[in-house]
């Protein structure tokens, strides 16, 4: 390969292609990402290469790892992008904001319990911006974050979502959701104040997929309480779930972000005993486009609604009889 020449050039898409390698880990996997295929992935990743004359990728057994110049290129590249994104947000605020068009990727009850407050104030407040809204988790939710499908991700700390360090996203906690014990109305347990998990290490249970923010905590809150739940029902659907809960197939953990989906007749709604578990709801930006200021009008509403789901969902679901929700 040609030495580095200091006249080099990056084409950014191609650059996009490592920083995906790096998150995915393979190239089978990072073309399923970015919707290429495995061959177009090791072409841009070989031009890029050869762009700059050192090697970015070696031979790892049947697939590829990254060589150390491409992790000192990944470095820069976190920077590189912070930096156009920066330049997004000046021209962005040379229209002062009014107009244009934002894209929030949401996970399913944060689009039901968080995101509409949260439009109808953007309505209101910059009515000549259109907000679209898909339902996303980690980790697609942050690869069209990277590539720009998605202008605004909000998302649960989980094992999917990246990490706090991420230098790659301007993030920012919004509230904490706790999550309910959810129990059919004649179930043992339903009169209690306060449910204690561990004695829901018998029952069936109706849970989502491990890949969902709440299938993930879900079965790490089940294990924290010492048991591993038996799956009957993998639903990912909260109306849904909270229907078979009722008919008595199961017990499950329910959002409080989501709880007025739940059916008000006969659904027994209870904290769970002790340290009540919870998921951290956070909403990021690519880093630099924190000064967008449509970016940071959206980011300013949800917050505003994240506060106000907070204060409702801090005061416990629950009450005597049936414990229908409230």
């Amino acid at each position: 390969m040609d030495s580095l020449s200091p006249a080099f050039t990056i084409d950014l898409r191609r650059l996009t292609v490592l920083r995906e390698l790096q998150r995915r880990g393979s190239v089978a996997r990072t073309a399923e990402a970015l919707h290429l295929t495995p061959s177009a992935v090791s072409q841009q990743l070989t031009a890029l290469a050869r762009d700059l004359g050192v090697p970015l990728t070696e031979r790892d057994g049947r697939g590829v790892r990254l060589t150390g110049q491409a992790r000192v290129l990944l470095d820069h590249a976190d920077v590189i992008a912070a930096q156009l994104e920066r330049a997004r947000a000046d021209l962005a605020a040379y229209e002062e904001g009014g107009r244009g068009t934002v894209t929030v990727g949401c996970f399913s009850s944060g689009i039901l319990g968080l995101l509409p407050a949260a439009l109808r104030a953007l309505r209101e407040r910059l009515p000549r911006v259109r907000v679209d809204v898909v339902e996303a988790e980690p980790p697609d939710l942050f690869t069209a974050l990277d590539g720009g499908q998605v202008d605004v991700a909000v998302a649960v700390d989980f094992s999917a979502a990246p990490p706090h360090t991420d230098r790659r996203y301007t993030r920012e906690d919004l509230l904490t959701d706790v999550l309910d014990v959810a129990l059919p109305p004649d179930h043992p347990l339903a009169g209690r104040a306060e449910v204690p998990l561990r004695e829901l290490a018998t029952d069936t249970w109706i849970v989502g997929s491990a890949l969902s923010c709440c299938g993930a905590v879900t079965r790490s809150v089940c294990a924290a309480a010492g048991f591993t739940p038996e799956i009957r029902h993998d639903v990912n659907d909260w109306a849904a779930l909270a229907g078979l809960v009722e008919a008595g197939q199961g017990v499950a953990l329910v959002p409080r972000l989501v709880r007025s989906l739940c059916s008000p007749r006969a659904l027994a709604l209870r904290p769970a005993e002790g340290e009540p578990p919870s998921r951290n709801v956070f909403a990021a930006v690519r880093a630099g486009a924190e000064g967008d200021p449509v970016l940071g009008a959206v980011r300013e509403e949800l917050r505003r609604a994240a506060a106000s789901a907070g204060t409702a969902a801090a005061v416990p679901p629950g009450g005597g009889g049936t414990g229908a929700v409230q």
